[in-house]
């Protein structure tokens, strides 16, 4: 079983004196940001001038300045900038301004598991992945709860790697629902295969291929939206909420009998095996690798990607139908 820590387990006076860099003020950065000020925590954040980010961050106090600066000043170094640019932020603004007993904080393993951040052994090298959205990691602690989260220590120079990554779990709210241990190894290889093959590809993959395959039976692809995107929300809320179960006892005895027959006929051994070699070229490091060289020649294959399926039909027929739900907002 897996080693969960609580508030009782760590200790938020290990920041004190220590001051907290995030670099990157997006989703997660400004959530962190402010828990951690919130929790007498001293942060500065790095972002590109002028930039959103960086008007955000200064409108929000904090002291913004550039990622070579902040890594200068700060003791904890956190790096929540896209995956791709770890590396290039590393090897330029961070690296230079390292020194011993510094700690480098991540919440997602990519970078340091595939080798686009090799620190110097004499720094710590955490992680701390808070298990929700920013805007919930932020909303959460101001109502003095918090989401799960994940740690990881890939690295500890100091001895108390571990301490300090609980203690920034404290910081922005995590312990209070349970901070759960694991490897910078297991994060990455869970999480790309989690996305790839469920979260997004799978699920993506499934309602396209369902949207299809009633179109070209002859329905309206106005309904056909509606039964297979639509209401997909409201099985994933009950699923979320309390598992397949409850989403099986939720929904009518003939959803759930077509759930049992159909299911299966669906997600056969066949998609298993597929998901195996995904699950492999994950772990040999061959899907980081072609991402790696994707970023590098310019994304023509993602962007190529990106255009196809922004103009798949799903997309035009689910825009229109929107337009009759105001209360669905895009951020």
């Amino acid at each position: 079983m897996a080693k969960i820590y609580y508030d009782n387990d760590c200790d938020l006076k290990l920041l004190d004196g220590k001051v907290i860099g995030i670099i990157g003020y997006g989703s997660q950065g400004h959530a962190q940001a402010q828990n951690l000020r919130d929790s007498g925590c001293q942060v500065i954040v790095a972002e590109l001038e002028g930039s959103p980010g960086w008007k955000n961050a200064k409108e929000a106090g904090f002291k913004v300045t550039n990622a070579t600066e902040l890594a200068k000043e700060a003791d904890i170094i956190t790096t929540l900038a896209e995956d791709e640019l770890h590396g290039k932020i590393y090897s330029e603004s961070i690296l230079p301004g390292l020194v011993s007993g510094n700690t480098l904080l991540f919440s997602h393993g990519f970078s340091i598991h595939y080798g686009q951040v090799v620190p110097p052994a004499d720094v710590n090298v955490i992680m701390i992945a808070p298990k929700c959205p920013g805007h919930m990691l932020r909303r959460l602690y101001t109502e003095e709860v918090g989401p799960p989260a994940i740690v990881a220590v890939h690295q500890d120079a100091t001895g108390d790697a571990r301490d300090i990554a609980l203690a920034y779990a404290k910081g922005i709210g995590c312990s209070r629902a349970g901070v759960i241990e694991t490897t910078f190894a297991e994060e990455t290889e869970t999480d790309l295969f989690g996305e790839q093959t469920v979260l997004c590809g799978g699920i993506t993959g499934l309602i396209k291929a369902g949207f299809e395959t009633l179109i070209e039976a002859g329905y309206q692809p106005e309904i056909a939206y509606f039964e297979i995107l639509h209401e997909l929300k409201l099985i994933i809320d009950l699923i979320y909420q309390g598992g397949l179960s409850y989403m099986r006892y939720s929904v009518s005895n003939t959803a759930e009998y077509g759930d049992y027959v159909s299911g299966p006929r669906i997600i056969d051994d066949m998609v298993k095996q597929e998901m195996a070699e995904i699950l492999a070229e994950i772990q040999d490091g061959t899907f980081a690798k072609e991402w790696i060289l994707e970023n590098q020649a310019g994304r023509p294959v993602f962007n190529a990607l990106r255009r196809i399926e922004a103009e798949h039909p799903i997309e035009q027929v689910g825009e229109a139908l929107r337009q009759m739900m105001p209360w669905l907002k895009q951020d």
